[in-house]
């Protein structure tokens, strides 16, 4: 199988994203302005500062090429990951609820963080089991999630909250500690810390890697 990691003009995490994505599989990048994604499997919308962030996160490079291709191959059932400024992206663009606001203290932050998984049904988790703990960064100024009340109970009964900061660890205020969420079809995940800089013990863990994993491994056997 094949990876596709998009790549704007501002985006930082791109090559850390196809790294991660070699490790299990083959991978190739996406130009903004592509509009083929041919021979790709899925599909990685990395973090950086996507056309500098201006307007406010993610909302140009919801106009993008590359994009309208994504929107079409996850309508399809492929399966897209969203990382911290891909997931303002993959908002922005209408594929996941809700939104990303700027950090409750309003102030860049890099740290380790804990994630518990929920048991969401996503091919970006298929390794993954219910109540799994992971350890990934965070490095972000919006990461926020918001919602209204309303779309927020549906995503919790509908079985689509992915990832919660464990408890004490949520680091930006983020609506019931929610860190990770999937579309209605759970193909598209949208996560706000990074995985792809958690792909060796080196870095302090290795968990990230099982997202991109269940993937590969879940598309190999298909």
């Amino acid at each position: 199988m094949t990876f596709g990691v998009l790549q704007f003009p501002g985006s930082c995490d791109e090559r850390d994203a196809l790294a991660a994505c070699e490790r299990v599989a083959e991978a190739r990048l996406v130009w903004h302005e592509e509009t083929d994604l041919a021979g790709i499997d899925a599909v990685v919308v990395p973090g950086g500062f996507s056309y500098g962030d201006y307007l406010r996160a993610g909302a140009i490079a919801r106009f993008s090429p590359a994009m309208e291709a994504v929107a079409a191959f996850a309508a399809g059932g492929g399966p897209v990951l969203g990382i911290c400024n891909g997931f303002q992206v993959l908002c922005e663009a209408g594929l996941l609820p809700g939104a990303l606001l700027p950090n409750e203290e309003l102030r860049f932050l890099c740290r380790q963080v804990e994630l518990g998984y929920e048991g969401t049904d996503s091919p970006w988790a298929s390794e993954l089991s219910d109540g799994d703990a992971l350890s990934i960064p965070v490095k972000h100024m919006s990461g926020r999630y918001f919602a209204p009340d309303d779309v927020l109970d549906e995503l919790e009964s509908s079985g689509r909250v992915a990832f919660r900061y464990a408890e004490g660890q949520n680091p930006n205020g983020s609506a019931r500690d929610i860190a990770g969420v999937t579309n209605e079809s759970g193909n598209v995940l949208g996560l706000m810390p990074h995985p792809e800089h958690a792909v060796d013990p080196l870095t302090g863990s290795a968990d990230g890697l099982k997202l991109f994993s269940s993937v590969a491994s879940l598309l190999a056997a298909a």
